[in-house]
């Protein structure tokens, strides 16, 4: 009688193995993917969608409005740009906002540097990444030569400000970053 000879084979244990790894990996990236939100863009104030699908005529209206009228904020404190060697581009002024109520100006004018009363402004401060402390705006009013708008602002962090502007068919947009130091 023969003697069989035993030998252990071992790729049943390793595919098992690399199953486990593949399934255990799989969770992880399922869990890691889903405990961080995504969050909708708000550029041009509208929701991600409708700029998409209307992006051509977005940029058409905004073309059109900068060739005729010109947006500015005044009255307000600017935190300096200070240069940092590892980003590699132009950082802008950041309006300095303070705890509670913030009073900001907004000059709309014509190329020639006349105001525009009747034009429709609204405003949305904004955080970068959420939309969970969105303030919205709807019309501001015209006083001496100004829109002139009142926020209140809580939380320190940064923010945008974001003002809409229509004047006619022609559509204007200005995003000023802004920031509230902690305490």
């Amino acid at each position: 009688m023969a003697k069989k000879s035993r030998e252990k084979s071992y790729w049943p244990h390793m595919i098992l193995g690399f199953l486990l790894v593949g399934i255990t990996l799989g969770y992880w990236t399922v869990k890691s993917a889903t405990s961080v939100p995504v969050q909708e863009s708000n550029e041009y104030m509208l929701k991600y969608q409708k700029a998409d699908m209307g992006i051509n005529e977005i940029l058409k209206k905004e073309k059109d409005f900068n060739t005729k009228y010109t947006i500015a904020i005044s009255d307000v404190e600017m935190l300096p740009v200070k240069k940092n060697p590892m980003q590699h581009r132009k950082l802008k002024a950041q309006v300095k906002l303070h705890k509670g109520e913030n009073s900001f100006n907004y000059v709309v004018a014509t190329l020639g540097g006349t105001p525009v009363p009747d034009a429709n402004v609204s405003l949305l401060l904004t955080r970068p990444h959420t939309q969970k402390d969105d303030v919205m705006i709807k019309e501001i009013s015209f006083k001496e030569g100004k829109y002139r708008v009142n926020v209140s602002v809580a939380k320190a962090g940064r923010y945008i400000l974001r003002l809409r502007v229509k004047i006619g068919e022609a559509v204007g947009y200005s995003d000023i970053p802004a920031y509230l130091k902690p305490e």
